[in-house]
């Protein structure tokens, strides 16, 4: 049952992270410090699960000498969970939300399968191929389809880099959680690591960019939802499910978050969507459902289960 629910923790948490965006248009603040606020917050809630998590552990002298150990992959894969948000937001600014977006996202699942097969050894299939290929297109279409003459910006060649070294951030450290977690470490503490380490980096950026606008209540209460709802919660399903969820598929289905936007936005913003935009939500609709069913795996249909799972809380 475990196995086969892993799947579905991660849309769970692809569908929190889908509710951000119209969450961010109720706080009406600026994205940079907005992204900064609701990574600081849900880093240092990750942070204190994570130390909760490990003063719960069975042998307290293993915890003892656990204790303050991080190995430097996690401690690289906390300054790429703070990278990405920067490197997508910079992005956005110079070749405008619809490209940025879709090369940022569209590119994680790429980069993630290919590092996979590169560092795990762990080859896509052909299933997991074509299905996140036309989940990419998908997404594409999506966004795309609802943006008049089809671009809100030039395709500047910075801002295409910044947005594939975002996407590249994001599989690294999505690859990095995965294989602490398939070697036994709970999904809790390494959420915790990289949540809490990237939460320092962007404290300065908060503190920089100015973060008088959580004094209103519409501010505080977006941040404190963003924070604990669309970061903590959402990361740590991910967590578990990238115990028994190969991390290429885990990438493949995190792409349910455009869909769950676009729909918040039509129902929640009163946004329109055009004729192709909805082929697109349906072509990536189905493409997550091929690659959510049995055996849709990025390495094949063989399960893959850690050396030891712990208890997240």
């Amino acid at each position: 049952m475990a196995l086969r629910s892993g799947p579905l923790v991660v849309v769970a948490a692809a569908v929190l992270w889908g509710t951000a965006g119209t969450a961010g248009a109720v706080a009406a603040a600026d994205p940079v410090p907005l992204a900064a606020a609701r990574l600081v917050l849900g880093g240092a809630v990750l942070a204190s699960v994570a130390a909760f998590t490990r003063s719960r552990r069975a042998n307290p002298q293993v915890a003892a000498r656990g204790r303050g150990v991080v190995p430097w992959g996690q401690v690289l894969a906390a300054g790429a969970v703070a990278g990405y948000q920067l490197c997508f937001f910079a992005a956005v600014q110079r070749t405008g939300v619809a490209i940025g977006t879709v090369v940022a996202i569209g590119s994680g699942p790429v980069f993630t399968g290919l590092l996979s097969w590169l560092i795990g050894r762990e080859p896509p299939s052909r299933r997991w191929t074509f299905a996140t290929a036309a989940a990419i297109a998908g997404c594409a279409v999506l966004v795309w389809g609802g943006v008049s003459g089809g671009v809100t910006g030039g395709a500047d060649p910075w801002g295409i880099a910044l947005a594939l070294f975002g996407g590249l951030l994001y599989a690294f450290y999505a690859v990095v959680a995965s294989q602490a977690i398939g070697r036994g470490t709970e999904s809790a503490i390494v959420m915790g690591v990289l949540f809490g380490g990237a939460a320092v980096v962007m404290l300065p950026v908060l503190l920089v960019t100015g973060a008088g606008w959580l004094a209103h209540p519409r501010g505080l209460l977006a941040t404190l939802y963003l924070g604990c709802a669309t970061t903590a919660l959402a990361y740590l399903l991910y967590g578990r499910g990238l115990r028994t969820t190969p991390v290429a598929t885990a990438a493949t289905l995190a792409l349910a978050e455009p869909a769950v936007a676009a729909l918040l936005g039509l129902v929640v913003l009163h946004e329109h969507l055009s004729p192709l935009s909805w082929g697109g939500l349906a072509l990536l609709g189905l493409s997550l459902a091929v690659v959510a069913l049995p055996g849709g795996t990025a390495s094949g249909p063989a399960e893959r289960v850690p050396a030891r799972l712990g208890s997240v809380p």
